[in-house]
């Protein structure tokens, strides 16, 4: 081609050639379906065409209006969360053969995809402690949602136990899913940041199919999924565990305190925030539950010549078995962010895992004693991981702190009234191991100058 285009444009001649072949006499005539009277017929209120300079100049001057983590010190998680990403990440998934893949329908020619798969499905049973995880779902709150559904479905009870400490997005999610399946959904309260036990004894009974609960939960803190267990088990309904991934570097696998299904939000382990997504679910099970969790899990197999393989197996959704039979309708998995998180635990290794789960808990907690020392009331005083609450003085409202925290280049917490009414005035803050201490003890002593 002589001139070389970004994207090939169109021209009058392929515009009159492409009406031609489907018989259309007019782009007009290609929404003659909707009615007159309710199309727009005015000018749509946009520049006119712009030249390639032009239009790239426009779009940067669009995203520089973000306030990213580049120009901004980061106090805010509430399940994003701005960690440090090894720069090997970014190199390895660059690479045409991860990049490029769609989904491995064919294993005999995606060995590397399957195999990354497989590495990742590894991972999460090591951090999770429990026996099967599959391929990886959308997002942590998908696979909360997902994990509701398969609770129901293997007890044949349509109840839904969920603590008020789970994400608000999440917890939207599974009421979603309910409504599709019928299913009652009963939220128990809080306590001291954590799940009330008393309110969620009353109310599992037999007809409970499972308890979700998240920990490290929304306000960070550490939810006793010791006490939790018997209280599900005793009447035969499943524990479902969220759990903040990079946490487990640190704390006790919820496996090995009974959970039956973990699931959780890959993002802490090396996946950009990308301004809010996409990120990458994950989702794990004991033995019992494997034929029934959604998505694809990839197995490990031999050849005919012995050597390792890998392949995709027990796929129970409705595209590879009959409708009425499947557990799921999820279509796909979000392999480059599995693979994302993959590269990080590998190099982080076991004892890189623990230093940076040990940094983000010793940063928030820092910053939490400086909160303390400066007057602030912290209203939770439950053990937690690397974000807290705290309670901002009546002279300063959390949208007012934050407007001016950003003018100070800070990207300040999240404010909880939005889902927590009974929380007006409070800030939950997510303390990182990319933050120093002179901008944790900066940032205090800007919301202490405003209160």
């Amino acid at each position: 081609m002589a001139n070389i285009h970004r994207y090939i444009p169109i021209t009058d001649q392929d515009q009159a050639d492409m009406l031609a072949t489907i018989g259309a006499a007019s782009i007009e005539e290609l929404f003659r379906d909707i009615p007159e009277s309710i199309r727009y017929r005015g000018t749509m209120p946009m520049s006119s065409a712009l030249d390639e300079f032009s239009l790239l100049e426009h779009m940067k001057e669009l995203a520089g209006r973000n306030a990213d983590t580049d120009r901004y010190k980061s106090f805010l998680g509430a399940g994003i969360y701005d960690h440090h990403l090894p720069v090997v990440i970014n190199h390895m998934i660059s690479r045409s053969e991860f990049y490029t893949a769609y989904t491995p329908y064919q294993p005999e020619i995606s060995q590397g995809e399957l195999q990354a798969i497989f590495e990742f499905q590894s991972y999460i049973c090591e951090l999770t402690g429990m026996a099967v995880a599959n391929a990886s779902m959308y997002d942590g709150v998908t696979a909360l949602a997902e994990a509701g559904a398969l609770a129901a479905g293997a007890t044949k009870r349509n109840r839904i136990v969920i603590s008020r400490t789970v994400h608000p997005e999440a917890r939207e999610m599974v009421r979603t899913m309910a409504r599709g399946l019928n299913l009652d959904i009963v939220e128990v309260g809080f306590t001291n940041g954590v799940t009330d036990l008393d309110a969620l004894q009353a109310a599992v009974d037999t007809k409970t199919a499972a308890v979700l609960v998240q920990s490290p939960n929304f306000f960070g803190a550490v939810e006793d999924l010791a006490a939790i267990e018997p209280i599900i088990h005793h009447v035969k309904g499943l524990l479902v565990v969220s759990s903040n991934p990079l946490s487990l570097g640190l704390l006790e696998t919820p496996g090995k305190l009974g959970s039956d299904i973990v699931v959780g939000d890959a993002q802490p382990l090396g996946i950009s925030q990308s301004l809010g997504g996409p990120t990458c679910g994950f989702f794990a099970v004991t033995e019992p539950l494997m034929r029934r969790m959604p998505g694809r899990i990839v197995g490990q197999t031999t050849d005919i010549d012995g050597k390792r393989g890998f392949v995709l197996t027990l796929q129970a959704r409705e595209q590879h078995i009959r409708r009425e039979k499947a557990t799921s309708n999820i279509c796909s998995n979000q392999a480059l962010l599995a693979l994302c998180a993959s590269i990080y635990l590998s190099t982080m290794g076991k004892e890189g895992l623990r230093e940076a789960a040990n940094l983000n808990l010793q940063k928030a907690h820092y910053a939490a004693d400086q909160f303390a020392k400066r007057g602030f009331e912290l209203p939770f005083s439950a053990p937690f991981f690397n974000e807290f609450v705290v309670k901002l003085p009546t002279s300063v409202s959390v949208k007012e702190a934050n407007l001016k925290l950003l003018a100070a280049g800070f990207l300040g917490g999240c404010d909880l009234e939005f889902a927590y009414p009974e929380l007006q005035g409070h800030m939950l803050i997510a303390v990182t191991e990319k933050r120093t201490r002179a901008e944790i003890d900066h940032f205090v002593a800007r919301l202490e100058e405003m209160a």
